[in-house]
């Protein structure tokens, strides 16, 4: 793996009229790295995934990816450079089977060829193959939803809120999912308010307040940060 991070923020700032949601984010991550994304809810977590995705476009700063600035590029040009995501709320094709939404991504990405009863078995869907993506149940979706990121052949997953909902075992499934990805060399930022849930995959985190980074490292030590406790818990 290269010793350069994969992804570079730097200084990148994004504002909704008046409102700055985020406030000079600087941060990296490197290959086969899983990073949490931690804060109260309006911190600015779902905006910098969006900005890094191509959702939105920053209003200042750089985001480089292999050294590329990609912050002007469009949504599907930087998922064709090896970005892709998940969504809190899944944004799978509902009218389609499950296999065909595996399939379209695929195509849709061009980035090689893809082993998709392996990438059905992985989120655990494999036996729904054939079921249409609007009759599984929302954790299945959100699975699905993962499922269509992972057949892009991706270098940069962004995960976000995709705890949320399930049962401790499905949890732990999940966990041991993002870990033997990030094992192939996959990056991961992971958006989540589920912290032990984080605590078993990364022992790195950024804690975001009012769209500022208001921490970096260790879940244990950002627990005793006077800053990160004020944002959580008023101060």
């Amino acid at each position: 793996m290269s010793s350069e991070p994969l992804l570079r923020l730097d200084g990148v700032s994004k504002r909704f009229g008046g409102l700055t949601v985020l406030d000079r984010q600087s941060f990296s991550i490197s290959e086969g790295e899983i990073l949490g994304l931690v804060g109260p809810n309006g911190s600015g977590k779902t905006t910098t995934i969006n900005v890094i995705s191509g959702v939105h476009q920053a209003d200042a700063g750089r985001i480089l990816f292999e050294g590329r600035e990609i912050q002007r590029l469009p949504l599907f040009r930087i998922a064709r450079l090896g970005i892709n995501r998940s969504f809190q709320v899944p944004k799978c094709f509902r009218a389609m089977r499950v296999r065909e939404n595996i399939e379209v991504a695929a195509t849709f990405a061009g980035r090689g060829t893809v082993d998709i009863d392996e990438i059905l078995a992985g989120i655990g869907l494999a036996d729904q193959a054939d079921a249409i993506a609007g009759a599984l149940t929302v954790n299945q979706q959100k699975m699905l939803d993962l499922g269509r990121a992972l057949a892009t052949n991706p270098r940069l997953l962004l995960i976000d809120e995709i705890g949320a909902g399930l049962n401790p075992a499905e949890l732990g499934g999940i966990a041991e999912l993002l870990k033997s990805l990030a094992a192939r060399g996959i990056a991961l930022i992971v958006v989540e308010h589920l912290l032990d849930f984080l605590n078993r995959i990364t022992d790195r985190v950024i804690v975001l307040g009012a769209g500022r980074m208001l921490f970096e490292g260790s879940l244990k030590a950002a627990s005793r940060d006077p800053d990160v406790v004020a944002a959580f818990i008023g101060g």
